[in-house]
Protein backbone atom coordinates (compact mmCIF):
# COMPACT_ATOMS: atom_id res chain seq x y z
CA UNK A 1 0.00 0.00 0.00
CA UNK A 2 1.38 3.40 -0.73
CA UNK A 3 1.62 6.57 1.48
CA UNK A 4 -1.98 7.38 0.04
CA UNK A 5 -3.25 4.13 0.72
CA UNK A 6 -3.55 2.46 -2.68
CA UNK A 7 -3.64 -1.07 -3.82
CA UNK A 8 -3.09 -2.55 -6.79
CA UNK A 9 -5.63 -5.40 -7.30
CA UNK A 10 -4.48 -8.20 -8.94
CA UNK A 11 -4.54 -8.02 -12.60
CA UNK A 12 -6.68 -11.94 -12.37
CA UNK A 13 -9.46 -9.86 -10.13
CA UNK A 14 -9.82 -7.21 -12.95
CA UNK A 15 -11.94 -7.40 -16.28
CA UNK A 16 -9.37 -4.94 -17.72
CA UNK A 17 -11.48 -1.99 -17.92
CA UNK A 18 -10.75 1.31 -16.19
CA UNK A 19 -12.85 2.41 -13.60
CA UNK A 20 -13.72 -1.05 -12.23
CA UNK A 21 -16.46 -0.65 -8.93
CA UNK A 22 -15.90 -2.65 -6.15
CA UNK A 23 -17.34 -2.03 -2.61
CA UNK A 24 -15.20 -2.68 0.50
CA UNK A 25 -15.98 -3.22 3.84
CA UNK A 26 -14.22 -4.35 7.07
CA UNK A 27 -15.16 -8.05 8.41
CA UNK A 28 -17.04 -7.75 11.35
CA UNK A 29 -14.04 -9.43 12.98
CA UNK A 30 -11.96 -6.51 12.11
CA UNK A 31 -9.66 -8.33 11.18
CA UNK A 32 -9.14 -7.43 7.57
CA UNK A 33 -11.33 -6.05 4.43
CA UNK A 34 -13.54 -8.00 2.23
CA UNK A 35 -13.77 -6.64 -1.90
CA UNK A 36 -16.68 -7.59 -3.42
CA UNK A 37 -18.16 -6.89 -7.23
CA UNK A 38 -21.44 -4.86 -6.84
CA UNK A 39 -23.44 -7.97 -7.87
CA UNK A 40 -21.79 -9.73 -5.15
CA UNK A 41 -22.51 -6.74 -2.76
CA UNK A 42 -25.99 -7.10 -3.56
CA UNK A 43 -26.55 -11.00 -2.94
CA UNK A 44 -25.13 -10.08 0.31
CA UNK A 45 -28.30 -8.09 1.04
CA UNK A 46 -30.30 -10.58 0.23
CA UNK A 47 -28.39 -13.24 1.76
CA UNK A 48 -28.80 -10.95 5.16
CA UNK A 49 -32.70 -10.39 5.03
CA UNK A 50 -33.30 -14.03 3.94
CA UNK A 51 -31.96 -15.42 7.17
CA UNK A 52 -33.45 -17.06 10.47
CA UNK A 53 -32.56 -13.92 12.28
CA UNK A 54 -34.66 -11.47 14.30
CA UNK A 55 -35.99 -8.94 11.80
CA UNK A 56 -34.63 -6.04 14.06
CA UNK A 57 -31.18 -7.99 14.19
CA UNK A 58 -31.30 -8.18 10.54
CA UNK A 59 -32.22 -4.38 9.82
CA UNK A 60 -29.08 -3.66 12.53
CA UNK A 61 -27.01 -5.73 10.48
CA UNK A 62 -27.93 -4.01 7.06
CA UNK A 63 -27.27 -0.93 8.19
CA UNK A 64 -24.15 -1.64 9.49
CA UNK A 65 -23.16 -3.75 6.08
CA UNK A 66 -24.16 -0.82 4.37
CA UNK A 67 -22.71 2.33 6.53
CA UNK A 68 -19.50 0.59 6.93
CA UNK A 69 -19.23 -0.17 3.12
CA UNK A 70 -16.99 2.03 0.67
CA UNK A 71 -17.44 2.10 -2.62
CA UNK A 72 -13.64 2.02 -4.54
CA UNK A 73 -13.25 2.54 -8.66
CA UNK A 74 -9.87 1.40 -9.98
CA UNK A 75 -7.59 3.80 -11.75
CA UNK A 76 -5.76 3.61 -14.98
CA UNK A 77 -2.51 1.36 -13.21
CA UNK A 78 -5.38 -1.05 -11.49
CA UNK A 79 -5.23 0.91 -8.22
CA UNK A 80 -8.26 1.37 -5.51
CA UNK A 81 -8.26 4.46 -2.78
CA UNK A 82 -8.83 2.87 0.66
CA UNK A 83 -10.38 4.52 3.07
CA UNK A 84 -9.06 5.66 6.17
CA UNK A 85 -10.98 4.45 8.70
CA UNK A 86 -10.95 0.91 6.95
CA UNK A 87 -7.10 0.98 7.18
CA UNK A 88 -7.22 1.88 10.84
CA UNK A 89 -9.89 -0.11 11.39
CA UNK A 90 -8.10 -3.67 10.29
CA UNK A 91 -4.94 -2.53 11.29
CA UNK A 92 -3.76 -2.14 7.27
CA UNK A 93 0.07 -0.32 6.80
CA UNK A 94 2.08 -0.32 4.12
CA UNK A 95 2.44 -4.12 3.48
CA UNK A 96 -0.81 -5.51 2.41
CA UNK A 97 -1.77 -9.50 1.44
CA UNK A 98 -4.71 -10.40 -1.32
CA UNK A 99 -6.28 -13.14 -0.48
CA UNK A 100 -8.75 -14.87 -3.42
CA UNK A 101 -12.16 -15.74 -3.75
CA UNK A 102 -14.26 -16.39 -6.70
CA UNK A 103 -16.80 -14.01 -6.12
CA UNK A 104 -14.74 -11.27 -3.50
CA UNK A 105 -11.22 -10.72 -2.15
CA UNK A 106 -9.90 -9.71 0.87
CA UNK A 107 -6.87 -7.38 1.98
CA UNK A 108 -5.04 -8.23 5.29
CA UNK A 109 -2.02 -7.02 6.99
CA UNK A 110 0.84 -9.01 6.64
CA UNK A 111 1.13 -9.20 10.05
CA UNK A 112 -2.79 -10.59 10.87
CA UNK A 113 -1.97 -12.80 7.77
CA UNK A 114 0.95 -14.46 9.59
CA UNK A 115 -1.10 -15.14 12.50
CA UNK A 116 -4.29 -16.52 11.03
CA UNK A 117 -2.73 -18.59 8.47
CA UNK A 118 -2.41 -21.38 10.76
CA UNK A 119 -5.85 -21.67 11.57
CA UNK A 120 -7.00 -21.66 8.30
CA UNK A 121 -4.60 -24.11 6.88
CA UNK A 122 -6.38 -25.92 10.15
CA UNK A 123 -9.83 -25.45 8.67
CA UNK A 124 -8.77 -26.25 4.84
CA UNK A 125 -7.94 -30.00 6.29
CA UNK A 126 -10.68 -30.05 8.64
CA UNK A 127 -13.47 -29.02 5.44
CA UNK A 128 -10.91 -31.31 3.35
CA UNK A 129 -11.90 -34.15 5.08
CA UNK A 130 -15.20 -33.78 5.68
CA UNK A 131 -15.90 -33.42 1.93
CA UNK A 132 -13.44 -36.37 0.73
CA UNK A 133 -10.88 -34.00 -1.11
Amino acid sequence: MDAKKRVAVPASWLNGEVGQTFHVIPHPSGEYLVVMPPKEFELQELEIKGSVADPKLKRRAIREFFGGSHEVTTDKQGRVLLNDKHCERTGLGSEVVFIGGRSRFEIWSREAHIIAKPGQMEALQQVADLIGL
